[in-house]
């Protein structure tokens, strides 16, 4: 049970309380089980103390700092932690009553026991997860856009559906994490050769959206253990084979596109992966937003392809319409006047419009035929003569 003269000196308010921290710096508060809902603890210095189980529901955490305090079992629902501080905080068997929408305002996650944690739909995008301890938590439809999970442990962890752009895997521990394959790539992450020695096998979907490239893919395969010399051979045969042929090489894409056409969209992905295309989502209702858009935007500076769905869905997307101007703003301004943008159809909308940049495409540019998608050889044409197009290799004449 809470200790009663630290409860009472707690609700004197957050100014009287964090005084009374710094005059009392040896003293561990015990606000275990403490009935806290609705308090007004902004700004409180809540490090270290004990808060298992305490109710802190609708409460106003804002700038509260949870350093290392346990907040096992702890009833946070609709409470506003905006800004708060939970590095190093115990928050194992939150997902008995921890609220989605308390896990949203959060950034900093570091060294946090998060074990068992229920972080489902939560948007963590940007949030410092490292050394963070996730080992059979339910991330499942998370945004990790842009988190850092350096040295972070997330064995057994659910990652199904889970969005991924910029993620750091660092020294990360994947092992026997579910749903991997089902990860939503919004652009590629960062993953190190220490991650693929620390967590076995990794699903090829998943090694292929985070960018890397097919002989990365076959060399990850030398950190699975017991292999004989026999196997290393031809694992480096492969490798060699993989990154000497210049005929296999393809830009690297965006694929933007109407929500509407996320069928098509999706079969289009998942053939230009198994064919050696790198590439990335970037559908309009994108939950990460702007952040995605900047990433674009500069890939596409870089050096890819920005690859456009066009269809009656997509005309009326300003979404699709800002990539285009950024995609021929680039072409018009960099200096080996390189061709970003890679239009395709699949209806006849971009032939009958009158949209000013959309009749510019048609004027200007080929336009790839995918209109008749639904057949399947009639898509097989199509997508060979798109893998010419994404081709690295200059097509004589």
């Amino acid at each position: 049970m809470a200790n009663p003269r630290h409860l009472r000196r707690l609700k004197q308010g957050f100014e009287a309380w964090n005084a009374w921290r710094v005059q009392h710096r040896n003293i561990m508060p015990d606000l275990a089980d403490a009935d806290l809902r609705e308090a007004n603890l902004l700004g409180a210095n809540l490090a270290w103390p004990h808060l298992s189980r305490a109710d802190l529901s609708r409460a106003d955490l804002t700038m509260a700092n949870f350093s290392g305090a346990n907040l096992a079992w702890a009833n946070l629902s609709e409470a506003n932690l905006t800004l708060a501080c939970l590095s190093g905080a115990d928050l194992s068997g939150a997902h008995r009553s921890y609220s989605t929408r308390t896990i949203d305002s959060l950034r900093d996650y570091s060294g946090a026991n998060l074990r068992e944690a229920n972080l489902s739909t939560a948007d963590l995008s940007g949030t410092n997860l490292s050394e963070a301890d996730l080992s059979g938590a339910n991330l499942s439809g998370a945004t990790l856009a842009w988190a850092n999970l350096s040295e972070a442990n997330l064995t057994k962890a659910n990652l199904s559906q889970v969005s991924l752009s910029g993620t750091i895997f660092s020294v990360t521990t994947l092992t026997a994490a579910r749903g991997l394959d089902t990860c939503n790539h919004l652009g590629p992450s960062s993953l190190d050769h220490r991650t693929l020695a620390k967590s076995g096998p990794l699903p090829l979907a998943f090694l292929r959206g985070c960018g890397l490239n097919d002989w990365e893919i076959e060399a990850a395969k030398l950190y699975q253990p017991g292999l004989t010399p026999t196997q290393i051979n031809d694992v480096v045969y492969r490798i060699y084979g993989l990154r000497a042929d210049p005929l296999i090489q393809f830009y690297s894409c965006f694929i933007s596109y109407a929500s509407k056409d996320h069928t098509f969209a999706q079969r289009l992905y998942a053939d230009l992966q198994d064919s050696g295309v790198r590439c990335w989502f970037a559908p309009e209702d994108m939950k990460a937003g702007a952040r995605i858009r900047d990433t674009i935007d500069q890939q596409i500076r870089l050096r890819q392809k920005l690859l456009i769905i066009l269809s009656s869905a997509s005309l009326a997307s300003e979404w699709v319409e800002d990539e285009v101007e950024a995609a021929l703003e680039e072409e018009r301004t960099s200096p080996e006047r390189r061709t970003v943008l890679v239009p395709i159809k699949i209806d006849l909308a971009v032939e009958e419009t009158n949209s000013a940049w959309a009749r510019t495409i048609r004027r200007k540019r080929h336009i790839g035929d995918f209109t008749s998608w639904e057949d399947n050889d009639t898509y097989q044409k199509a997508l060979t003569r798109l893998l010419r197009d994404l081709s690295t290799v200059e097509r004589q004449p």
